[in-house]
């Protein structure tokens, strides 16, 4: 019953979902194309192939801790046809930034079952994986009912989420023991699924593919030179992935700094594309010379902030730095991975709101591998500690990068645990 009336409010609202992507294309016009993805229709250029593996992220953090995951499965099973799907074009670009033409890309319809019926007849999978909790009731139900394995990769559920889903009830047991395997992060993300109703049999806890990430020989020499071009003789710090109301504090915090650090850059990467003019005109209105990453240009001695305007490029420019902010913390967003930064050893500063990463932030917190920031005053004070003492600067970094070296492991038990459903790998 809940089902059905899930599906008709679903079919109700689309004139809704229409409107609210016309106007999110004002300021990111990817939102206007592509339409027909979203509804199982594709364009007869696009040639996809079938009986592969599908792999589902839904936005741009899951989809970089898939990265790793997506080159391992294409190196065990070059044969298999892998399609990567997301939700929003921020998410699409990240995967074509990091895959190319070596995956196949389309955005994963809404859980419409006409719509999910048309994608499946066309890419019919032989196993579907979904990365952490995006948990679609149709897409679930036509996966179980066309025998279709499903398997929830780096599966995570809050406490605040699991609070919902319990609401539900019966209608999300039902679900829950739809699918074939749970890979759960940790043990109480795994105890939360167990509460709503999946069995035992369903759930094992891998680790978090997140900690699975590393910092290339090629990524190193590339960020190596780059910084030597941009700031050979200055100190860089970088605030990443940042909303609304962060790059203000972020802004005000740098001209603070500038006072004691008169040559120190600023790299400014706001999460969403769209943000990106709203952060030129910030930084431009608080008088502070700047370039674009954009641009191409090489910053002079006398620019202080480089607004990274590019997509696929955060490990890059993270590599430049001598520390890093991770945004989506001061604001209530949960926080953005502060493991990418901890990949090249240098210090990570968060705000209070880290639930989003809870289980990596208490480790890292816990290992003296993170610094806790509140508002500006404490960011301009944590910067300036860091600046002023190498030594300092280096412990955070060293004890970062212990933390992801000694959880890393998931990536090779979900591989095994995916090996009974695919055919014997070639590798």
């Amino acid at each position: 019953m809940l089902q059905s009336l899930y599906t008709a409010l679903l079919y109700l609202i689309q004139p809704v979902i229409w409107i609210r992507l016309w106007v999110r294309g004002r300021k990111a016009p990817a939102y206007r194309k592509r339409w027909g993805e979203r509804y199982g229709y594709y364009p007869s250029t696009l040639k996809l192939k079938a009986g592969g593996i599908m792999l589902h992220s839904v936005s741009v953090g899951e989809t970089l801790a898939a990265i790793p995951l997506v080159r391992a499965l294409r190196h065990r099973y070059p044969s298999l046809p892998i399609t990567v799907t997301t939700m929003t074009p921020t998410g699409s670009e990240r995967v074509m930034s990091a895959f190319g033409s070596d995956v196949q890309h389309v955005y994963l319809p809404y859980d419409l079952p006409d719509a999910l019926a048309r994608f499946l007849d066309k890419i019919d999978p032989k196993l579907v994986l979904i990365m952490e909790t995006e948990l679609w009731p149709n897409l679930v139900a036509a996966l179980h009912q066309r025998r279709i394995p499903l398997v929830i990769a780096n599966a995570r559920l809050s406490a605040r989420s699991a609070a919902g889903y319990a609401k539900l009830g019966k209608f999300v047991r039902t679900l829950l023991r739809r699918i074939t395997l749970i890979a759960a992060q940790n043990e109480e993300d795994g105890e939360r699924f167990i509460a709503l109703g999946a069995q035992r049999s369903q759930l094992t806890v891998t680790g978090s593919l997140k900690f699975d990430i590393s910092v290339t020989p090629q990524l190193a020499s590339k960020a190596l030179t780059l910084r030597r071009q941009w700031a050979p003789h200055r100190p860089v710090w970088i605030a990443t992935s940042t909303h609304e109301g962060e790059e203000s504090i972020v802004v005000a915090a740098h001209q603070a700094l500038l006072k004691e650090f008169p040559d120190l850059l600023l790299i400014l990467v706001p999460r969403h594309p769209e943000r990106f003019p709203d952060a030129v005109n910030l930084v431009r209105e608080a008088g502070l010379s700047y370039i674009t990453r954009s641009s191409g240009e090489v910053p002079s001695t006398s620019t202080q902030v480089v607004i990274g305007d590019t997509m696929g490029e955060l490990m890059l420019l993270y590599g430049i730095a001598d520390l890093a902010f991770v945004g989506g913390s001061l604001v209530e967003r949960g926080g953005h991975n502060p493991l990418e930064p901890a990949a090249h050893a240098i210090p990570v500063l968060m705000g209070p709101h880290t639930f989003n990463f809870k289980d990596i932030c208490a480790r890292l917190d816990e290992a003296n591998g993170l610094i806790t920031v509140t508002d500006e005053s404490s960011l301009v004070t944590a910067v300036a500690s860091l600046l002023n003492d190498e030594d300092y600067r280096n412990y955070y970094g060293h004890h970062a990068v212990e933390v992801l070296y000694q959880n890393q492991g998931a990536l090779q038990r979900l591989l095994q645990l995916l090996e009974p459903y695919l055919p014997p790998k070639t590798h």
